[in-house]
């Protein structure tokens, strides 16, 4: 089963279309917003179950220009 986290994510100034951009080419989102407070954009990923989550991330979204901060949130149960 995959694993199902919530990535919210800071752009430096200017970069969040670009950024959005760029994540939705890729194809790895389910669902990605524009957000108000201290992040820009916020994503529900899926992680494959095989692949560890933290290398997932980093090789697929880490490397987009543009990114100043990740907060990643991983969760456990659906309710």
């Amino acid at each position: 089963m995959a694993t199902c986290v919530f990535i919210q994510i800071r752009c430096t100034p200017g970069t969040t279309y670009r950024v959005a951009e760029e994540i939705a080419l890729r194809e790895i989102h389910s669902e990605l917003y524009s957000t108000s407070g201290d992040y820009d954009l916020l994503m529900k990923l899926y992680i494959p179950a095989e692949a560890d989550v933290g290398k997932y991330i980093n090789d697929h979204l880490l490397d987009i220009g543009g990114l100043e901060r990740s907060l990643t949130t991983m969760t456990f149960k659906v309710f």
